[in-house]
């Protein structure tokens, strides 16, 4: 499918020239950099007296860089660089921010969807700048947190999340997964697989640390390849389940037993279905390898992925009939590659400038920039302000550490960007 122009190329994209570019990463990766700061501070307190704490603060000057207290409420990394949350990030220098972090609602309370409560995912909610579109940034689900992963669709979310920017009463459930990984690349893990590989199978999850949480029977419905998208869309079914006390494995327990699709699931003695089954759809993009980008001749395949993402996340045909009212029309989505920041930052960078040109419809509900706090780091310098691509690259770092993360990474959001318009 070919890129359709939507009008003729704005002043801003005809600007970009090598030099230009050059100008975008070097002021964004001072800008990073500063986050960076911010982060290692709330990790390693000055107040602390370990050898790491002094370490820290001595190799980073952190007045030079800006450090200030807005900084570091803004980049703090504390709840996810706490013990009993190390485990669960699959990358140890990849963590959310405290305010936009994912919080998991296991207990189903109102109590617990308060940031201090709930569970840890290494996941963010992100805000489109130019699109106004919410969706949560993932790692890639490790064995340990996939029972909270996919505790995610089990019951309505606030959008966008009381815990942010606003309150809002409307309540969605997500429906749909891209994952921008294989699970192994170039011989090294990737990603963990969190439903089995055989239509009709399924794999019980058990909570970590067993408890009183449901485990779940997440179930392979239907698998069907989408050439032109370069895609494998999977249908997933996933329903509550209660286990006997010696089926609870506790904490520690290898879990990729668990996660196996070699196993009976009579051998897990269920006593009974609780709740609605939820249905999902999983949506496997396999032209985007590890540390690149897409090849230019599968390109057009990403643009394709782009619009059958937003379409089949609109389909309410595909969606769990619950007892929750009317099934929100587009609610967010739920998007990781591996650490959930480089791959993933590109394409929901991608998403927003499309559809602010035109390429992708608006979301039904959408939620205005103007909800984003300013950056701590102030405006971004005169010579890159009107650029669209720079703006939002530097307001999904806000939200997420190190969105676009690699510079070819940038450098295909220009071109794809650029191939959108028409050429005078």
């Amino acid at each position: 499918m070919k890129l359709s122009p939507v009008r003729s190329t704005p002043p801003w994209l005809k600007s970009i020239t090598p030099s230009h570019f050059d100008t975008v990463r070097e002021i964004l990766s001072e800008r990073e950099a500063k986050r960076d700061c911010a982060r290692f501070a709330s990790k390693f307190p000055p107040n602390l007296s370990n050898d790491q704490s002094k370490a820290t603060h001595n190799l980073f000057d952190l007045q030079k860089l800006n450090d200030s207290p807005s900084c570091q409420l803004s980049y703090s990394v504390t709840v996810a660089a706490l013990p009993e949350n190390r485990r669960h990030n699959r990358y140890m220098d990849i963590a959310p921010y405290d305010r936009t972090r994912v919080v998991v609602n296991h207990e189903r309370s109102e109590e617990s969807t308060r940031q201090d409560k709930g569970g840890y995912l290494n996941a963010s909610w992100v805000l489109e700048r130019f699109g106004h579109k919410w969706w949560i940034a993932t790692q890639a689900p490790l064995p340990v947190t996939a029972h909270t992963f996919l505790s995610l669709f089990l019951q309505p979310i606030s959008c966008p999340p009381r815990s942010l920017y606003a309150p809002s009463s409307r309540m969605s459930r997500l429906r749909t997964v891209v994952q921008l990984t294989q699970n192994y690349e170039s011989g090294r893990r990737k990603a963990d697989a969190y439903f089995p590989s055989d239509v009709g199978k399924s794999l019980i999850v058990s909570p970590d640390g067993g408890g009183s949480t449901s485990a779940l029977k997440v179930t392979l419905l239907s698998e069907q390849s989408i050439e032109e998208a370069n895609c494998v869309q999977s249908t997933i079914c996933i329903t509550p389940i209660t286990l006997s006390r010696s089926q609870v494995r506790p904490r520690g327990y290898d879990r990729f037993d668990k996660l196996s699709d070699d196993k009976d699931e009579d051998d897990y003695r269920e006593e009974g279905e609780q709740d609605e089954a939820v249905i999902i759809q999983h949506m496997l993009y396999t032209a985007w390898p590890d540390h690149g980008v897409p090849e230019p001749e599968v390109r057009a395949g990403l643009h394709t992925f782009l619009q059958l993402v937003d379409s089949t996340n609109r389909d309410v045909s595909l969606a769990s009939r619950t007892g929750d009212g009317d099934l929100d029309p587009d609610p967010p989505i739920v998007v990781g590659c591996s650490a959930g920041i480089g791959r993933t930052g590109s394409f929901i960078a991608l998403s927003s400038l499309l559809r602010s040109c035109g390429s992708l419809p608006p979301p039904a509900f959408p939620t205005p920039s103007s909800a984003l706090p300013r950056s701590p780091l102030g405006a971004l310098p005169h010579a890159i302000k009107d650029d669209l691509v720079a703006q939002e690259i530097d307001s999904l770092r806000e939200q997420r550490p190190r969105m676009v993360e690699r510079d070819e990474q940038m450098l295909l959001i220009y071109e794809i960007m650029g191939a959108a318009f028409a050429s005078d």
